[in-house]
């Protein structure tokens, strides 16, 4: 076993305690956090097979984006002036593309992507696509935490289903045994573009591999105006009578969610990812958060795709989230920066079942964390906003320098060590420009 002592000026452990460290210390042994402190308490005859000095840098756990689709890097900028929260908005600008890509266009993308992630504090996300074999390498190689589910369409097509379905069920089973990626359903959006028929066969197959759906929901009245007239009742209340909510779900954006199926949801592995520059860019809404808090639904928050997002820097959907509720509520401490903090860690952590093992600083959970340069912009002064406002509102995510997943450096000083982003970022711009060429044809 290896062990690690990191010295930073402030520890952040956003546990149930509350825990910050001024002059703090984490000891990593081998993928475990086994101790913390105060850096005055430590026995310093201890021997340790490394100790980082991380002086002018605040430690906090690593943030979770719990919504992104990673290929669609390729397409970032392509959707300006559309919204895709639309049947009719989505096909025309994103699934067009997609008709015309080949498998050889994700990796580059998929790569860019996860390279952004690191630089900007992310170590865990939650992604939803097809041509999965595509992605999982890059994933790996990357060394973020993930959890991947198999992007379903099928439009009530029989061949398309059985097709999507056989994908899927490969995909689950190849992925197995992996130390830092899940397997996850992701039928695109349930009685949208995903029958009954198909959604019956993907709760079989979420419940044989003991997983859960990653889908979008409630970006408009399409499934609730579905199943009110066809059943008489609320999407969510059919989704419970078909068994659905006895599995986890991540339902994205969910920005129409009656408030009347609160108190459902609230008993459920059921999470709200709220993604609000998307909700904004798509012009589609902002769901109630507060009232959805205070219900006790699960909250997480997301990128979404950064087609047209359009950035992966989970600090600055932090900062929305807190300046959305304010103006949505007419209220400036209508949700506090701790809760804020929570969505973007904890509350991913939750989302995935992984709140035993990331989303906070604690002895016994794994050792995913990243640190923050205190000399640069936007802290000063500590003693006038908490730390709290100053993560939430104050910093970006070009504030990190460091980041760990596993007790394994992914960042470190300001550079990349499993992604080589440049290569990755010529990769791309080739793969856009031939698939601009096949567009043009």
């Amino acid at each position: 076993m290896s062990s690690v002592l990191l010295k930073s000026d402030f520890v952040v452990a956003l546990d149930q305690d509350d825990r910050i460290l001024k002059e703090g210390y984490i000891v990593v042994e081998d993928t475990i956090i086994i101790e913390m402190g105060f850096q005055g308490d430590l026995d310093n005859r201890r021997k340790f097979d490394d100790v980082v000095e991380l002086k002018n840098r605040l430690v906090m756990p690593g943030l979770v984006n719990a919504h992104t689709h990673t290929p669609m890097t390729l397409f970032r900028g392509h959707v300006e002036g559309h919204t895709l929260f639309t049947m009719e908005g989505w096909y025309n600008t994103i699934r067009v593309l997609e008709l015309e890509m080949e498998p050889e266009m994700l990796p580059g993308a998929v790569a860019v992507s996860c390279a952004e992630m690191i630089r900007t504090g992310t170590t865990c996300f939650a992604d939803q696509y097809f041509w999965m074999d595509q992605i999982i390498p890059e994933v790996r190689r990357s060394g973020l935490r993930a959890a991947l589910a198999y992007g379903i369409v099928e439009l009530g097509d029989e061949k398309a289903r059985e097709r999507e379905l056989a994908a899927a069920t490969a995909f689950l089973n190849n992925l197995k045994d992996e130390p830092l990626l899940d397997g996850w359903v992701g039928p695109h959006a349930f009685f949208v573009d995903n029958s009954e028929i198909a959604m019956q066969s993907e709760l079989e197959l979420a419940t044989q591999h003991n997983t859960g759906f990653h889908t979008h929901f409630g970006t408009g009245d399409e499934e609730e105006d579905y199943c009110q007239q066809k059943y008489g009742r609320s999407a969510i209340q059919q989704l419970k009578l078909m068994g659905f909510l006895e599995r986890p779900i991540l339902a994205a954006h969910s920005i129409t969610l009656s408030p009347a199926d609160f108190s459902t949801v609230a008993k459920t592995p059921f999470t709200v990812v709220f993604c609000p520059s998307s909700d904004m860019r798509n012009a589609a809404g902002i769901p109630p958060l507060v009232e959805m808090l205070e219900a006790g639904i699960n909250i997480a928050l997301g990128t979404d795709n950064v087609t047209n997002n359009n950035s992966y820097d989970m600090f600055k959907e932090m900062t929305l989230t807190g300046k959305l509720m304010a103006l949505l509520k007419r209220n400036p401490a209508a949700i506090s920066t701790r809760s804020i903090l929570e969505m973007a860690t904890l509350g991913g952590a939750r989302a995935l079942g992984k709140e035993k093992e990331i989303g906070s600083l604690e002895v016994g959970k794994k050792a995913d964390l990243i640190a923050l340069d205190l000399d640069e912009i936007g802290w000063s002064p500590l003693g006038g906003q908490d730390i709290y406002t100053a993560l939430v509102y104050s910093v970006t995510g070009q504030h990190v320098r460091d980041g760990m997943v596993n007790g394994r450096w992914l960042f470190r000083d300001n550079q990349w060590l499993t992604v080589d982003f440049n290569a990755a970022r010529r990769e791309l711009e080739d793969q856009h420009t031939k698939l601009m060429k096949r567009i043009k044809q």
